[in-house]
């Protein structure tokens, strides 16, 4: 199901979705935008399938439903979204190309242990995973999908046994990797020179973490130096963790805020599908980010009459433009009528209080004589 999140966030809890997609035959456990496409969604189900929507029109556009012959565990797409990497449980990370539908690089046994491994894109063109050796200790490797018979990089952690679920900053080439049950967060700059995996430093703290969100890079303050933002699961509650660079400094620091990649879509659905390309639009973090007017997810099946012969279509067209012209405007005018009322009670309200404060004024002027 997808949700339009109203303006100014939650007043009431929502019991409409704006669309249902329907084509799984298990449990979906995953669910993925598309980093530059709009209303392009992929999801990932325990049916071992991936489905790629266009929820602009609910259709289910791509089915890579013979890929994987166990259960998948992430989904991460590339940076222009042109590609995806799957980790699963047969110990297979794999890189697709989902329009083509078929599997571009491909590496066995990437972690040998039996528990689950997670696998991302990186900026580069990358694939950073977290797994398991055959003695359960914790590693960390990188791949280049062009040659993935040995990693650039592995790097063996620790014995202990919550799976490390990776989030990276692609703007400074920092990933951030929490380990379910862990108390800590252990950072690594990822850098083009040997070792490649460079470790930066670890959060800790004494509960452990449940699970863990990361707050999108326009969300951070950067007048405080924000770096990172997570959002820590608890029993019962979740909490807040603020990563900071120290500076003395109160002006915006560039190093720290390049460029990121902003909200808006390169390029609408229909692009993507016929075998566009697009980069994220990136935006400026100067003066902090000043979200626009959210976008309202519109939804418009397809017709099956839709391959009627053209002379009717042009018809159809000019009756539909019409309707939705005609319902916009009644839509309209209600928006305006609840304004006007919403206006006039507000006026009432301030004419109510201005009498009561010229009676207190009088009051007060009694008392005081």
């Amino acid at each position: 199901m997808v949700w339009q999140i109203p303006e100014n966030g939650l007043t009431l809890s929502l019991t409409e979705p704006v669309v249902i997609l329907e084509g799984h035959s298990k449990r979906v456990g995953i669910v993925a935008w598309h980093p530059t496409a709009r209303n392009v969604l992929l999801s990932a189900g325990c049916d071992n399938a991936i489905i790629i929507w266009n929820v602009g029109t609910g259709e289910a556009l791509i089915n890579l439903d013979d890929m994987h012959s166990d259960m998948i565990y992430n989904v991460s797409w590339n940076r222009n979204g042109s590609l995806i990497c799957t980790a699963s449980k047969d110990k297979k990370v794999r890189v697709i190309d989902p329009r083509k539908q078929e599997i571009v690089a491909e590496k066995e046994k990437a972690h040998e242990g039996a528990r689950p491994m997670r696998a991302i894109f990186l900026a580069d063109g990358n694939v950073f995973t977290t797994g398991f050796s055959r003695m359960s200790e914790r590693q960390l490797a990188l791949w280049n999908p062009k040659n993935m018979e040995e990693p650039i990089a592995l790097h063996e952690m620790d014995t202990s046994n919550g799976v490390l679920l990776p989030f990276y900053d692609p703007d400074t080439s920092i990933i951030y990797l929490c380990g379910k049950g862990d108390s800590s967060i252990r950072y690594f700059e990822i850098t083009d020179e040997s070792p490649y995996v460079h470790y930066l430093n670890t959060f800790s703290s004494k509960e452990p973490q449940r699970g863990m969100g990361y707050m999108p890079k326009r969300g951070l303050d950067v007048n405080k130096c924000e770096i990172a933002r997570f959002f820590k699961l608890h029993e019962r509650k979740c909490e807040p963790i603020i990563m900071t660079v120290p500076r003395k400094s109160d002006l915006f620091q560039d190093d720290l805020y390049p460029d990121t990649a902003g909200p808006e879509a390169a390029m609408e659905a229909e692009e993507w599908f016929e075998g566009k390309n697009a980069d994220p639009i990136l935006i400026s973090l100067k003066h902090g980010y000043i979200p626009g007017k959210n976008r309202d997810l519109k939804v418009v099946k397809k017709n099956i009459l839709d391959s009627k012969p053209t002379a009717n279509k042009k018809c159809d067209l000019i009756n539909v433009s019409k309707k939705t012209a005609d319902t916009s405007s009644v839509q309209n005018e209600a928006k305006l009528d609840e304004i006007l009322k919403e206006i006039k009670s507000i006026k009432d309200t301030i004419c109510n209080q201005d009498e009561r404060i010229s009676k207190l004024e009088e009051q007060m002027a009694k008392i005081a004589a």
